[in-house]
């Protein structure tokens, strides 16, 4: 498989870049000038620690919100939760949101059919991704959810319409969708600790991976087809 095989799709995909790092200078640039507060890491995390249990209730929240409604990438949620949370904390926060937002799609569509998916899911995501979840399995969601930039909330909804059991389908989630996780909350640590380029180097990792897989979704869902039979688990 050809990462790009067009000229037009790594224009595409260099031009996404580019412009999702210049939105996150700007965006560092204008908080620097203007909300200088927010790049002391202690404060604000002792700040935000006077809430309790709210403030991580608070983002558990948005990420499982992220993958039913999907009003806002999920790693922009992680990034902020590593800032915030540190880490472990952040990780732990974002994956469990993730996977309340799975479980609650799955169930969702399980509960109330493909007449009700039809209804949140794009056309043409369904007719590119309904039969490759029935067919590929367990191995093959978890090898197709590992790349950032998939459709993979959609991919929640369309499992939902399998004779998957919850918990298998929770799993490969929770294994799949963790080490971008790790990255980008990682990332937002870095960015608490002031180290900035570092970062914006796994910002930037993160974004290209992202940019790939979204642009190559069709090649990636084919290759997945074809290597789920020979598989080793």
């Amino acid at each position: 498989m050809k990462v790009f095989a067009s000229r037009a799709d790594r224009w595409r995909t260099l031009l996404l870049i580019v412009a999702v790092i210049a939105a996150f200078v700007g965006l560092y640039v204008g908080a620097r000038r203007y909300a200088p507060f927010v790049f002391n890491a202690q404060a604000l995390r002792a700040w935000i620690a006077g809430f309790g249990i709210f403030a991580p209730l608070v983002f558990v929240f948005l990420q499982a919100a992220q993958v039913v409604l999907a009003p806002i990438p999920g790693q922009v949620v992680a990034l902020v939760a590593g800032y915030l949370f540190g880490p472990v904390y952040g990780t732990i926060y974002s994956l469990t949101g993730v996977l309340i937002g799975s479980a609650i799609a799955f169930s969702l569509a399980k509960r109330y059919g493909r007449s009700f998916v039809e209804r949140v899911i794009a056309d043409d995501v369904i007719d590119r991704f309904d039969a490759f979840v029935e067919r590929v399995g367990a191995p093959g969601l978890f090898a197709f959810v590992i790349i950032p930039g998939l459709p993979d909330d959609a991919i929640c909804f369309l499992s939902g319409l399998t004779t998957w059991r919850l918990r298998t389908f929770l799993a490969v989630i929770a294994v799949g969708r963790l080490p971008a996780y790790v990255i980008t909350v990682y990332a937002g640590g870095e960015f608490a600790s002031g180290r900035f380029i570092e970062g914006m180097a796994l910002v930037g990792l993160i974004i290209t991976i992202s940019a790939v897989g979204y642009y190559k979704q069709n090649a990636v869902r084919d290759l997945v087809t074809r290597l789920e039979p020979r598989l080793p688990f």
